[in-house]
């Protein structure tokens, strides 16, 4: 299972970059957990800090880059990233949804996302919102002018509310909406028919026995 989205009011962080690729969001040489965990500390490692990160670093140690935008501490605690086009670009790696949430993000809002990221964000807890160019321009320059700018955004609804009243609708897949409401993954999914599976595997047990001889 993962953990649903229903509402959010969250800070919002700008991040003015276009086709950000997922070796960037987290390095290469972080790949090496399967656990979903524990990324979040070498979310954009490379930009983050003014070293070069090795899995296993005390990173409250280490030199943060003061010019990376996610450092500033107007900026801290942020669950809401402004993206730029082409967002989550790059190799298909799942562990780049896994450090943005750990990251403590919940929502991505930008022109477009690559195909392979924006399916696995949904399938990890992320939601990734698709707005016109000219609506994301206006969110960045409304967070760079603002600070403490939030944005308070509704699945059920499907809308971004603004702090100045504007309701901006979003499109998403009926499919990917309902799981991410209730926090199904693909595990989730195949869980909801357990007892099925189990009814299954019984008589498959009693008709074949040498199958689990």
């Amino acid at each position: 299972m993962m953990n649903p989205f229903t509402q959010l009011d969250g800070l919002v962080a700008p991040l003015d970059r276009a086709n950000v690729d997922t070796d960037a969001i987290i390095p290469k040489q972080f790949l090496k957990s399967i656990k979903r965990s524990g990324f979040g500390p070498n979310a954009f490692d490379e930009w983050r800090y003014l070293d070069v990160g090795q899995p296993g670093q005390d990173n409250s140690q280490r030199p943060l880059n003061p010019d990376f935008v996610l450092n500033q501490p107007r900026y801290q605690g942020a669950q809401i990233l402004l993206t730029r086009d082409n967002f989550g670009c790059g190799s298909s790696r799942e562990h780049a949804p896994w450090a943005l949430e750990d990251f403590g993000l919940r929502v991505l809002i930008g022109p477009s996302f690559a195909d392979i990221f924006f399916n696995n964000s949904f399938k990890n807890g992320l939601l990734p919102i698709r707005l016109d160019a000219a609506e994301v321009d206006e969110l960045f320059l409304q967070c760079e002018a603002n600070e403490g700018y939030r944005l308070a955004v509704d699945l059920a609804a499907q809308t971004v509310t603004r702090p100045d009243g504007k309701v901006i609708h979003f499109e998403v897949d009926a499919f990917r909406k309902e799981c991410l409401l209730n926090g199904w993954d693909d595990i989730g999914l195949t869980l909801r028919h357990e007892d099925k599976i189990r009814a299954f595997e019984a008589q498959r047990r009693a008709q074949h026995p040498y199958y689990f001889a």
